[in-house]
């Protein structure tokens, strides 16, 4: 909790001394002016993954921020055990932020903090501690005339500052970790449609998972997203916006020294739903998940739901 508290802190801090380069009055016309990149979580954890939860500022096109992510999934207890009985909670707070460098380019970062927990049989376990770091550069491939549609691209890079564990990895989820331990590679692609009040974005990336220190690689994944936004409210300093949509990740195998692992691989769909608001510089926003449908770990795991909150400044 301290470690959580220090965080919070640290983001205050750097928000207060953030100075505003954009005017703080949001207009109709610059309302969905970010792009939908997704960010560092997977379908069995936070740990050996990227981009579940969404890069979700829609009013603040650069921004500094601290935002919760929290995931649910039940998974079988050992091998003798038939039904899915352990419980396994993956709690993720983190600082982020989208830096403009020039018109068209930016740097997207995100350090993560994670507790999670699962409980067992011979009784709770629960691990803590800093994540992996994400960087990633964003730049505005195209844009329409009439300002109508948008493609924007991105390449990242995540530095394996979290703790890997071995032994964990042997486990019925090998994603109960604060970090892979390797050093994993990023490209994504978002298409922003925008017109009056609504707007459609639609975001791929896939990520390059290396081999680590202890010769353990994770699989390579793939993540889509389809989602629509109203603004139901708005004014100059006020907008109040819903969203919702489809958003899908596939797994490739673990492997140990490359050797393919059975039941590693998987894949799942989610339906999401959620809001925004803003009130000057300030959002505030909130998403639920819910599968469609799951396979992961060849049916030892099932996705139960997911949730996120955040809370940025425009800068």
């Amino acid at each position: 909790m301290k470690k959580i508290i220090l965080i919070i802190s640290l983001v205050l801090g750097t928000i207060s001394q953030a100075k505003t380069v954009i005017d703080s009055a949001y207009i109709p016309q610059e309302y969905f002016s970010t792009i939908d990149f997704d960010e560092d979580c997977d379908a069995c954890g936070c740990a050996a993954g990227n981009g579940s939860s969404g890069f979700e500022s829609l009013l603040n096109p650069q921004f500094i921020g601290i935002k919760y992510f929290a995931q649910h999934y039940k998974a079988k207890e050992n091998l003798f055990v038939k039904d899915l009985t352990q419980d396994q909670y993956f709690n993720t707070l983190q600082l982020w932020g989208k830096i403009p460098l020039t018109k068209k380019l930016s740097v997207y970062a995100s350090l993560p903090f994670h507790f999670h927990e699962k409980k067992t049989m011979q009784g709770d376990i629960k691990i803590n501690g800093i994540g992996d770091l994400n960087v990633m550069g964003i730049y505005q491939l195209l844009v329409s005339k009439d300002n109508f549609h948008q493609l924007s691209g991105g390449l990242g890079i995540k530095v394996p500052l979290g703790k890997f564990d071995e032994k964990g990895a042997s486990g019925v989820n090998p994603s109960f970790q604060l970090g892979t331990g390797s050093w994993d590679y990023q490209a994504a692609l978002n298409y922003k449609f925008q017109k009056n009040k609504v707007a459609v974005l639609i975001n791929t990336d896939y990520t390059v998972k290396t081999e680590n220190k202890k010769h353990y690689r994770f699989g390579n994944q793939w993540n889509y997203a389809a989602t629509g936004f109203y603004q139901i409210a708005g004014n100059e300093k006020t907008i109040f916006s819903a969203k919702a949509g489809l958003q899908g990740e596939v797994y490739d195998q673990n492997k140990q020294f490359n050797e393919a692992l059975p039941n590693t691989s998987g894949s799942a769909l989610y339906g999401k739903l959620g809001f925004e608001a803003s009130y000057k510089k300030f959002s505030l926003g909130s998403e639920i998940m819910l599968p469609a449908y799951t396979n992961l770990a060849g049916g030892d795991i099932e996705a139960k739901s997911r949730f996120s909150i955040f809370l940025n400044i425009g800068i």
